[in-house]
Order: structure tokens, then C-alpha cells, then sequence
């Protein structure tokens, strides 16, 4: 199944093909993703989903295919230039969030800003307002090991956020969390995006967390088997 690529996609796939030796983990996937939309991707374990999550990140190359970002390719760039693009215009959730132990949330918040050049004083300002966005007003000062799970993945999404990205990359930012963490912090991170116009693509086994994107498509054998709309 082909996605359409329409004039307000901002982020597309074009035909990507990633191999792992003889097996095809993207088999010429076609995808286009819009500003500000919420696309989860799902599909069994080695399906593909998460290496099309990597190559529309930039972090993983396509053996073949194309990847554009604003209607420039990305997958052409060398590494350092993949790894500026992922700094500035790309946030990041993955499973177990991936803090860093010895910052505090606030630091951790901070530190896209910090490494895009923001100075320290406005950056540490910038990142206290995301936690109390976020719910954790009176945490800043905490390590990752002083908080629960969903704490720490609260974090992990005011982080993704501080730099305000274009596109935030999740996966499966729930799955070490029990459901109703989980659900309260996938709106967490929803409502957040809202708030920077963020598109969220999201990874993810949990068909009850899909179903709060605005659209989801299942990625089977390599390929995109289905596409739903909500």
C-alpha cells in the first residue's frame, strides 16, 4: 500500500528498502507524515516498524529509497549532518527514556538546549517550565533513580520537547510502564506536542495506544499492510 504524497507533507519516505543481510526489514515503504499529526506505527515483532521509525529519523541509512525533510533529502547527508538534524529538529522518547543518571530532570530537560547552544541560564529557565507543563513541579532538582517510571518518562518527554522539534520520534515510549501510567503519560505527551505543533510518530505494540493517534499504519513483512484514519 502506497501512502499519497500531498503538498503539506513535510516529512517523507519515498520507496525505502533497509536490508539485514538476506532479510528485508523495509521492503519500499512509501510514507508521508504532516505537521502537527500524530502517525502511530504498528505491527508484529520484526515487521519493520521500528527501522522505519530509525530511517525517517535519520538514524539509520536506507539501502534504498529517499528520505525528505521540508523537500530536502536527509539520507544523503553524512553522519555529522544527520546527527545536527536529529539535535535540532528531531526529539526523541524511547522506552526507558534514557535519562541521564547523574543530571537532575532539569538538567536532563536542558540538555538539547544546552548542546544547540542555548546558554545555561536560559536553557535551565526553559526546561523548568516543560516539568511543570508536564506535571512535575517541586522534581527538578531529582536524579532518574529518585522517581517512578512514569516520572522519569515524563522527563524523557520534556526533553524530546524543549527544542521545540518539528517531528517527535517515540518508541514504544509506554512499554515498561502498567496501563494507567502508560495512558496518562501518552497524553502527556500529546498534549505537550500540541502546544510546539509537533508531529508525533509513535511505535507501538499497545493497539489502545494507537487508537489515540490521529492515524495509524501496520507495517507487516517490511511493507505497510494497512492505513486507518480516526
Amino acid at each position: 500500500m502506497t501512502t499519497p504524497v500531498g503538498d503539506t507533507d513535510f516529512l517523507v519516505g519515498r520507496g525505502l528498502v533497509k536490508r539485514y543481510g538476506e532479510a528485508a526489514a523495509l521492503a519500499g515503504v512509501d510514507l508521508a507524515i504532516r505537521p502537527g499529526e500524530v502517525l502511530a506505527i504498528v505491527g508484529p515483532s520484526g515487521s519493520g516498524k521500528t527501522t522505519l521509525l530509525h530511517v525517517l529519523a535519520g538514524i539509520l541509512r536506507p539501502d534504498d529509497g529517499q528520505v525528505l525533510l521540508g523537500g530536502h533529502r536527509i539520507d544523503q547527508l553524512g553522519e555529522a549532518k544527520r546527527s545536527a538534524l536529529r539535535r535540532h529538529e528531531f526529539g526523541f522518547v524511547f522506552q526507558q527514556g534514557m535519562l541521564v543518571a547523574e543530571l537532575t530532570a532539569a538538567e536532563n530537560t536542558a540538555l538539547p538546549l544546552l548542546l544547540a547552544g542555548t546558554r545555561k541560564a536560559q536553557a535551565m529557565s526553559e526546561a523548568r517550565g516543560w516539568l511543570e507543563r508536564l506535571g512535575l513541579s517541586g522534581m527538578e532538582d531529582r536524579h532518574p533513580g529518585e522517581m517512578s517510571g512514569g516520572q522519569a518518562q515524563r522527563v524523557a518527554i520534556a526533553r524530546a520537547l524543549a527544542h521545540r522539534p518539528k517531528v517527535i520520534f517515540a518508541d514504544e515510549p509506554t512499554g515498561a510502564l502498567d496501563t494507567k501510567t502508560g495512558a496518562a503519560t501518552m497524553q502527556a505527551l500529546l498534549s505537550a506536542a500540541r502546544t510546539t505543533n509537533s508531529a508525533v510518530v509513535i511505535v507501538t505494540h499497545d493497539r489502545e495506544l494507537a487508537a489515540k493517534a490521529g492515524r495509524t499504519v501496520e507495517i507487516r513483512d517490511g511493507l505497510i499492510a494497512k492505513e486507518v484514519l480516526v
